[in-house]
């Protein structure tokens, strides 16, 4: 078996990865940011014996030294596509330049890099950054095999999710004429057959292929087809009208999309994403998944709350970095507070599990129309708003998005769980539940802390105190009351 090099093992599309590597009985050595962020939930036995994590930063050439040199091959799955930063192409090319001067130095036969169709001449930014990756990649003696896939489909999935957004909500939509673009979706499951199979095999050294499922569909057949899958009835009206901005805006304020990655989705729907070369065929015999059948996988996932990564894990507050969990520790002097202490006597595992499952469909138990106006009102602040969701109904992991939160301790054992907030604000906040046995019944303590940036921090932490006053205490007592439906 191999030894192979993992970079963006927390991401979409590694963490799903990882644990099929390891299945088949290679040794991978992830490379995260942060150690604090990898799930181990999925990793059992002979799988954990064969995992090295080691914490580096591919921006940051000094840290790529901890890396080993012996290696047999690396998958490069790191992306900026939602990045804040608008030379985010020249940010593709720092980390895959420091990437690959650290290649050059190690064993490795083989690099694999999952890239996008880029077939047409006049390409996106984000598109030509991706081939912009594929050259510097290229660039020293190392085979390359790219795998070049078009719009990807499954649980968790940004594309999955925008589509799923845009069906559930809105009977008739008024969509830009990009909708006729066609494309080439491939299901989530042959991308990781195909990123497995043409590993170390030596008729994908130094070669490019454009990975796509059975089915070439435009982007309107793409959401009516998943509208049938549903039972819903849609209707779709295309105008010419619609100038990028407006389509990129319309894109965030209907979907949990951030804006930075609405705006990039809309310049790369402009390109065709069809295969041109699939050559793979010949080497990779996948049994291909249609476009229907890939969207009852993904609810079959959802379903069965089996979610294992989504794209919403990205970040998008400008006060965190990739070492967010930085922020666990909730500072205590020149903050402002709303601090909840309620007895209570019924079974604690029962408030736990409602401390588990807060937000997303369940909601906020309390106050949920301002909750929402709270959600709106971020939207068109340019926030993340609360159409975000999270990840699984019923389970929370440190990283996970948790509507406009970011979960940074979720401890059941201790019964902690800690947020922090992504929404826009004059300062921070942190959103902190804990249960405490006291004598024979047990605690709930519900701490909200804000840390004011200035004046206007502190205006607008007095303005909306009185509404603090109730939702925070109806949110704290029914935690403790509710009973399921």
């Amino acid at each position: 078996m191999a030894k192979i090099l993992l970079t963006g093992a927390t991401g979409y599309i590694g963490k799903r990865l990882l644990p099929l590597l390891l299945n088949k009985g290679h040794s991978v050595v992830c490379l995260v940011r942060d150690q604090r962020r990898f799930d181990f939930d999925n990793l059992t036995g002979q799988a954990l014996e064969n995992l090295d994590i080691i914490e580096c930063d591919l921006s940051r050439p000094a840290t790529l030294e901890k890396l080993p040199l012996s290696i047999d091959a690396a998958y490069y799955m790191v992306h900026s596509l939602d990045t804040k930063d608008k030379g985010f192409g020249e940010l593709e090319n720092q980390t895959a330049e420091n990437f690959i001067r650290y290649a050059d130095k190690s064993n490795a036969r083989q690099i694999i890099y999952l890239s996008g169709i880029a077939n047409d001449q006049n390409l996106s930014e984000h598109l030509s950054s991706r081939q912009n990756v594929e050259v510097i990649l290229s660039s020293r003696d190392i085979p390359v095999t790219v795998l070049r896939a078009a719009i990807i489909i499954g649980s968790g999935s940004a594309s999955f999710e925008i589509i799923r957004d845009l069906v559930e909500k809105l009977p008739v939509m008024i969509a830009p004429k990009w909708l006729h673009t066609k494309c080439q979706p491939i299901a989530i499951r042959n991308v990781l057959e195909y990123l497995h199979q043409v590993l170390l095999n030596a008729r994908t050294f130094g070669k490019t292929f454009d990975i796509g499922g059975p089915d070439i569909l435009s982007y309107k057949e793409m959401l009516l087809g998943y509208a049938k899958v549903r039972g819903l009835r849609r209707w779709i009206i295309s105008v010419p009208v619609l100038s990028p901005r407006l389509s990129s805006l319309w894109l965030y304020f209907v979907t949990s999309t951030s804006y930075m990655l609405a705006r990039n989705l809309v310049d790369s729907m402009k390109n065709e994403v069809i295969c041109q070369n699939a050559n793979i065929r010949d080497i990779s015999p996948t049994d291909l998944i249609t476009y229907r059948e890939a969207l009852q996988l993904a609810f079959v996932k959802i379903n069965q709350n089996d979610i294992i990564s989504s794209w919403k894990d990205a970040l998008y507050n400008k006060n965190l970095n990739q070492n967010f969990l930085n922020h666990s520790e909730v500072p205590v002097h020149g903050c402002l507070l709303d601090k909840r202490a309620y007895q209570f006597s019924r079974d604690p595992e029962s408030v736990l599990q409602n401390i588990w499952e807060i937000g997303g469909d369940r909601g906020w138990y309390y106050g949920n129309f301002l909750w929402k106006i709270r959600g709106y009102l971020d939207k068109l602040a340019g926030g993340v708003g609360l159409r975000r969701g999270r990840r699984s109904p019923v389970d929370l992991k440190p990283g996970d998005a948790l509507d406009f939160w970011r979960v940074l301790i979720a401890d059941k054992i201790n019964k902690r769980l800690l947020l922090y907030a992504e929404m826009k604000l004059p300062g921070e906040a942190w959103l902190e539940f804990k249960i405490k046995k006291k004598g024979n019944t047990h605690i709930l303590l519900q701490n909200a802390t804000f840390r004011p940036l200035g004046l206007w921090g502190r205006i607008y932490w007095y303005g909306v105190l009185p509404f603090h006053g109730f939702i925070f205490r109806g949110m704290a007592r029914k935690l403790i009351e509710y009973k399921g439906q």
